[in-house]
């Protein structure tokens, strides 16, 4: 299959002006960091609910989509994506509070004033998707048994991430497809995994909540996106500005009298 002809619309980056090629780099550059971005944030997001803070883990995926079945969502807020938010003895005092029942007396005489310095800039009612810890009876909404992210909560990020990630990978398998790789049907594969893998990690998030071991998938599912994406980058960057013209090109544009570089 490395002897296939080239298609007769398929032009390589060697054959686009340099203002298509300049463009096509500026946005992989965009792209790109905001790839790296958005991977910092799922980090910050998922580790640590497993009492690992340093680590994203199969445990970490499994309590943010089931729960943890013990502590409330609270605990595990605090135990995991927010442990950074407030100092460790105020923590500490939280969770010994809420474990302790959540007294009221208790809540005004002390828990209230952390709360409202720590976290009420985020959370005092004026975002939809975020908790609304101002006043008692909003805090003991929280205080409730953590069972990981509700049905409307994943319908909400599913949305998101069907459209997001595929408009992202249009334009960067756009863009590949100018590159030069054989076998043909490796090409294609690296170009349309990743839609096949965020329909899996998106219906994994389901499946967990379901059977735990799904988690697994949704990790298998992120790790193939972000292999196919830095693929596709690199080999997009490389023969775009680096690597010389295939031959194959160079035959067809002596053939046809137009030349390339």
């Amino acid at each position: 299959m490395n002897d296939v002809p080239l298609h007769r619309l398929y032009r390589h980056f060697s054959e686009l002006p340099y203002s298509l090629r300049a463009l096509y780099t500026a946005v992989l550059v965009i792209l790109g960091i905001g790839y790296l971005f958005a991977l910092v944030y799922l980090f910050h997001t998922y580790s640590g609910r497993d009492g690992n803070p340093g680590s994203l883990s199969y445990e970490d995926l499994v309590i943010a989509y089931t729960g943890s079945g013990e502590a409330s969502r609270l605990e595990s807020a605090l135990r995991g994506p927010m442990s950074t938010m407030l100092p460790r003895h105020e923590l500490d005092r939280v969770v010994d509070w809420v474990r302790q029942g959540s007294d009221r007396e208790d809540y005004e005489a002390e828990i209230r004033a952390v709360l409202n310095e720590r976290c009420m800039s985020c959370h005092d009612g004026s975002n939809p998707h975020l908790s609304n810890l101002s006043g008692y009876d909003n805090v003991m909404k929280v205080t409730e048994q953590d069972t990981g992210a509700d049905i409307f909560t994943l319908v909400r990020v599913s949305h998101i991430h069907l459209f997001g990630i595929s408009f992202i990978f249009f334009i960067v398998g756009l863009i590949f497809s100018h590159a030069y790789v054989r076998p043909v049907w490796f090409k294609v594969l690296v170009t349309t995994l990743p839609f096949v893998a965020v329909m899996t990690d998106v219906s994994s998030w389901y499946f967990t909540k379901l059977y735990q071991p799904f988690a697994w998938v949704v990790m298998a599912a992120g790790a193939t996106m972000g292999l196919c994406f830095a693929f596709m980058w690199v080999v997009s960057m490389y023969q775009m500005w680096i690597s010389p013209t295939p031959a194959k090109v160079r035959e067809r544009a002596a053939k046809d009298g137009y030349g390339v570089g």
